[in-house]
């Protein structure tokens, strides 16, 4: 299968551009070109659908939409439609409107499991409020959160347990402790360990393996026998689990939860969610101390909130999570066919919910291998496929997902040259990809 050979000119001058002007050369570290092979870093112009064009106008098959916040695919005619309705009626006012509203009764519609909601604009003001949440109705101070899920937070509670802790007091990171997960023993210790000091256990329901029978129902018994608020952070898991989010799928209710990514399809939204006795602890219809839980000025603009009613509607009405995972399934079979046939099966390795696929690059000791990562990556922009994941929006289609596989086939091949040379630099041609989280820049 033929590759092209990518330069990239106006995407390397507007990457010079953006890193002059922007901590990072970018507005989130994930996106940054550190994270793609040297020079093949696309700066995008528009997108339609499950494609994207960059500056130097080529194509792309795109995974892993705006860091998976795009499900949909982009320019969705659904949700543009909502939020143009809205545009020419204002954004924001000094009260609330009424679309308020009706947003929080479709979500609360979609997610019966929670009782009350608050809109936000992005996931750590929503997990943040949680964990503040928590420790008010609790009176504790500590943050337990599970140690193998890698995000949570911008805010200090969390980015202090990263390689990237400067400029975090070490007296904050002293609250935050950290349990591994299923391993239901080793939270129950956890808690043992520091009575009554825990306000909540805050983790993903599920992540890139699926919890262990019992595990969830488990830290909802530990939950209510050690007195801690339980949070279910599905920024990633809302609405690609289930409509009803990860909880919806597994049964077992969280005193908290927060959403975001999928909610808007690239519109700035996210929401907590939970229990009304917990929730009405951040509004006025109590006797308590108040607690200052969100307050946005830009939580409630209209034309995001319109744009996750669309959102919700779509996914309940036209069966989104159902095609997502039809179409993670067709991906990731081809992919380990592709790897097999290649003799790569040990060294490309896809792995997750059908929904939610993300591929690990292991070197020839099984070890996971920043060097051949960015060897794949290249293949793959070379082939038109721009992945650093194999997340699925339903805006592909069958010819897309037949096509990457094509070229993963490709990039599998010359992954065989560089295991069989035990030597991956050759087809490198620069530095390898960095880890988004690590101590020096």
């Amino acid at each position: 299968m033929d590759t092209r050979e990518l330069t990239l000119p106006l995407s390397r001058s507007a990457n010079e551009r953006l890193h002059a002007m922007i901590p990072g050369g970018a507005h989130t570290y994930a996106k940054g070109d550190d994270q793609y092979p040297e020079g093949l870093a696309p700066v995008i112009s528009h997108g339609s659908g499950a494609h994207v064009w960059d500056v130097d106008g080529n194509r792309y098959i795109e995974y892993g939409s705006g860091l998976r916040s795009v499900s949909l695919g982009h320019a969705h005619p659904r949700v543009l439609e909502a939020v143009r309705r809205q545009l020419d009626r204002g954004s924001n006012f000094v009260r609330p409107s009424i679309v308020e509203v009706d947003a929080a009764e479709r979500f609360l519609a979609t997610v019966p499991t929670a009782e009350m909601v608050k809109f936000a604009k992005n996931g750590s003001d929503a997990t943040t409020a949680a964990v503040r949440l928590a420790r008010a109705a609790t009176g504790r101070p500590r943050v337990a959160l599970c140690a193998d899920h890698p995000f949570f937070s911008v805010d200090d509670w969390f980015i202090g347990t990263t390689p990237m802790s400067s400029g975090i007091p070490a007296a904050t990171n002293e609250l935050t402790v950290t349990f591994p997960y299923g391993d239901l023993a080793a939270t129950e210790e956890l808690l043992a360990r520091y009575p009554d000091e825990i306000a909540c256990l805050i983790l993903e329901p599920a992540t890139h393996s699926e919890p262990p029978p019992g595990y969830l129902a488990g830290l909802r018994e530990l939950a209510d026998r050690y007195g801690c608020v339980l949070v279910f952070d599905e920024m990633i898991t809302g609405f690609r689990w289930s409509e009803a989010g990860a909880q919806g799928l597994y049964g077992v209710v969280p005193d908290l939860s927060t959403f975001g990514k999928a909610l808007g399809n690239g519109f700035a939204v996210s929401a907590l969610a939970g229990r009304r006795e917990l929730m009405e602890l951040g509004g006025l219809r109590h006797p308590g101390d108040r607690v200052f839980l969100l307050s946005t000025t830009h939580g409630a603009e209209t034309h995001s909130l319109a744009a996750a009613m669309a959102v919700l509607t779509t996914y309940t009405e036209e069966g989104v999570t159902a095609r997502l995972h039809a179409l993670g399934e067709r991906l990731a079979a081809g992919v380990r066919e592709a790897a097999a046939t290649m003799g790569v099966a040990d060294h490309v390795v896809v792995r997750g919910r059908a929904s939610n696929l993300v591929f690990a690059a292991l070197d020839e000791n099984g070890r996971p291998s920043q060097e051949y990562r960015t060897l794949f990556l290249r293949r793959l922009l070379e082939g038109g496929v721009l992945a650093p994941s194999f997340v699925v929006s339903s805006a592909l289609d069958e010819e897309d997902i037949d096509r990457t596989v094509d070229v993963v086939a490709e990039a599998c091949s010359v992954y065989r040259k560089a295991l069989d040379a035990a030597d991956p630099t050759a087809w490198l041609a620069g530095r390898p990809v960095k880890p988004v989280f690590r101590r020096l820049a």
